[in-house]
């Protein structure tokens, strides 16, 4: 499960990969459930609720309530 501690840590590029992955994830583990191979069903909601969490995050974004992190090399505050 990522936690909003990690998505604080990147930048919005990094945010949107990591919701394209969990879409993925998720996607993979419907296919698995489907064909009756998926052992662990908890982890669907996990996926679901990381694809949340990303979501708002990025939607922040958009709205401007949430600055994107810029990562700066060579730059300490």
């Amino acid at each position: 499960m990522i936690k909003m501690r990690e998505i604080n840590n990147l930048t919005r590029t990094e945010i949107e990969q990591k919701l394209r992955e969990s879409r993925e994830e998720l996607a993979n583990l419907q296919f698995q459930i489907a064909t009756h191979q998926l052992d662990d069903t908890s982890r669907i909601r996990q996926v679901r609720t990381d694809i949340a969490r990303i979501s708002t995050v990025l939607r922040e974004f958009d709205l401007n309530i949430r600055k994107p992190l810029e990562h700066a090399e060579g730059v300490s505050e």
